[in-house]
């Protein structure tokens, strides 16, 4: 099934191609590819394949690229999440970093802009995997989440993450700091147009924010406001090291532990929590949900998007189910059908509830797209080939 968008709804969905500024960089239109993990990375170097799918979406009218996770320069950054990830990239190093910026340069040359995602999986990295599988776990408390959580995991993958492993020391926790820094400097030198921070979905930097992961009683747990600490150190050490790129942070209540957990339950509380965060220097909040236009807290029909644009006064993104009939956590792993929602999320925009939309299985399913939007032609659905593993092509 295909959705063909009609003449009198396209003039609907004009705020989507208005451009919108960022600093001093200037995006066409307001629609984001979104982060998605590719497993095309062999050794962590991008495959061949990863140049002209990257580029392809940028020729075909994205307004920006934010890349797949991109592990920052630390042994135990990455390993086997929930789906069985492998092949992840890195930028460190002299052939990852090479590779990067000759993606990079496709993307500049089809006219693109591009951001690194900076990534460390924490406690969703399964103990003893990955390119260091030696790398002791990276646990703010050494919990993996809750016993009970809803969770698409497999059982295998639980036995062995549920382990309690030792908290994460103030010296690991300054060494994973550091690492963030060392990232940012090598996506700054690969030619990014900035940096976006993953602070969400349950890995290091969410099991900080999260009271479920992060049960300490120091400096960097306890109230709320404590638990923003370490995300804030991080954004802090990704504007120094990135000499001034724009600096795009995500978050979300949900999380692969437990797709109904919840970091706040009500406004103030997430005013609490985004406030330390906008002082550290994010410029761009990415707020990631399943669907991204339903309301966030009871009361109100405020999605999670418009609260932290209306709390943060910051340029914020949507993203979730964008151009798709089914939430991620019921269909990651199935075909989807395309469903004209598009113009939800423009009229979000025109009414100033949100700034980007970030799309992605849509993206994964054709990278026109957005042109195929512009134009009112037929939308692709959704293969789960594409998010299970199946290997970027050239």
């Amino acid at each position: 099934m295909t959705v063909a968008l009609g003449s009198p709804s396209l003039s609907r969905l004009q705020p989507l191609f208005t451009a919108f500024r960022l600093g001093s960089l200037v995006l066409p239109n307001r629609i984001v590819m979104a982060p998605m993990t590719r497993c095309s990375a062999v050794d962590g170097v991008p495959g061949e394949g990863v140049a002209s799918y990257y580029r392809q979406r940028a020729e075909n009218g994205v307004g920006l690229i934010i890349s797949e996770g991109i592990g920052v320069d630390h042994a135990a950054a990455l390993g086997t999440g929930t789906l069985g990830e492998s092949n992840l990239p890195v930028l460190h190093g002299a052939k990852p970093v090479a590779r990067w910026k000759a993606i990079v340069d496709q993307v500049h040359g089809a006219g693109g802009r591009i951001f690194a995602q900076l990534w460390h999986q924490g406690p969703v990295r399964m103990p003893g995997t990955g390119p260091h599988p030696d790398a002791p776990s990276c646990r703010p408390s050494g919990r993996w989440g809750p016993l009970a959580g809803n969770t698409s995991a497999t059982a295998q993958y639980l036995a062995e993450v549920r382990r309690q492993t030792p908290a994460m020391s103030e010296s690991a926790i300054a060494d994973v700091i550091a690492a963030y820094g060392r990232t940012a400097a090598n996506a700054r030198a690969a030619g990014f147009d900035g940096l976006a921070i993953h602070g969400a979905h349950g890995y290091l930097i969410d099991s900080f924010l999260w009271g479920v992961t992060n049960v300490r009683n120091d400096a960097w747990g306890g109230s709320l406001r404590a638990r923003t600490r370490f995300a804030c150190e991080v954004i802090k050490e990704v504007r120094r090291a990135g000499g001034g790129l724009p600096v795009v942070f995500r978050f979300s209540q949900w999380k692969l532990q437990d797709y109904d957990a919840r970091l706040v339950d009500t406004p103030a509380g997430l005013e609490h929590l985004l406030e330390p965060l906008a002082e550290a220097g994010v410029d761009v909040f990415d707020a990631s949900t399943r669907q991204f236009h339903l309301p966030a807290f009871a009361g109100s029909q405020r999605t999670l998007a418009g609260w932290t644009r209306h709390l943060s006064g910051l340029p914020v993104m949507a993203v979730g189910g964008v151009g798709l009939d089914r939430e991620l956590k019921d269909s990651l792993l199935e075909d989807v059908l395309a469903a004209d929602n598009a113009q939800i999320a423009a009229r979000g925009i025109e009414q100033g509830e949100f700034d980007l939309i970030g799309v992605g299985r849509a993206l994964l399913a054709d990278p026109d797209w957005v042109g195929k939007l512009r134009s009112g032609a037929l939308l692709p659905d959704f293969r789960s080939s594409l998010f299970a593993g199946e290997p970027v092509q050239p």
